[in-house]
């Protein structure tokens, strides 16, 4: 029986983020995507979501989902089967990134949401190509389905959270890294820095795609979480 897959999106993002994914997923084993909107601090948010996910599950994150999928492996390692972490960082915010989430807070308390996502998104997300105003449209709307007060808590959590290169030097579990080779949020010498924490570590660089390789370029990026959890479990 195949494990079911647990997806967990990024800022402001739902499971469209993950549409194309789950819709091939889907057709082999149990997948559901789990919110990231409950809490104002990573360790809250991965508590919440343990009590709800199956027994054991893999696990596969974007951005703030990669962050908390690191703090749910640092939690519950017996239940995480295998783990992706996609355009993340497993290292904690820097004081200068900290207090620039500030400004947008109260940009996002005053009613400019969609101004504060879009000038973020100009220049650390998205490849240059033609998709890239279709998976921009697609993220304003996730973002404003989510509204300013889910803006306000993530940017909290983020704010706050704690270094897990001592969780991913741990891991014993099939481990796939992934980053769209555009991502200039989390670029792609950071994911390096990761899978070579990882034992057993298998990197991957997806072309064309930026920040949202699941928007970006979904054939490529489902087809490394097939190659993902394909990988034999590795010796404990």
């Amino acid at each position: 029986m195949n494990e079911p897959v647990v997806f967990l999106p990024g800022l402001m993002c739902d499971a469209r983020l993950f549409g194309p994914q789950i819709a091939e997923l889907s057709s082999d084993r149990a997948v559901m995507c789990a919110p990231v909107s409950q809490g104002e601090r990573i360790e809250e948010i991965a508590s919440g979501l343990l009590a709800s996910l199956p027994a054991k599950f893999a696990l596969a994150g974007l951005s703030m989902g990669g962050i908390v999928a690191m703090e749910i492996l640092r939690r519950a390692p017996e239940r995480v089967k295998r783990i992706a972490l996609m355009d993340t960082n497993p290292l904690p915010e820097t004081p200068q990134v900290a207090a620039g989430r500030e400004p947008q807070i109260i940009g996002a308390k005053s009613g400019r949401l969609l101004e504060v996502m879009r000038e973020e998104m100009k220049p650390n997300y998205l490849a240059p190509g033609p998709q890239r105003v279709d998976v921009l449209n697609l993220v304003m709307d996730m973002a404003a389905v989510m509204g300013p007060e889910v803006f306000v808590r993530q940017s909290r959590a983020l704010q706050r959270r704690r270094d897990q290169q001592s969780t991913l030097r741990k891991c014993k579990v099939p481990a796939l890294v992934l980053c769209g080779e555009h991502d200039a949020l989390c670029p792609v010498k950071r994911h390096v820095f990761m899978a070579e924490l990882i034992p057993y570590a298998e990197l991957k660089v997806i072309s064309n795609a930026g920040h949202l390789p699941t928007l970006e370029n979904p054939g490529a990026t489902t087809e490394a979480l097939y190659e993902w959890l394909a990988q034999p479990f590795v010796l404990q």
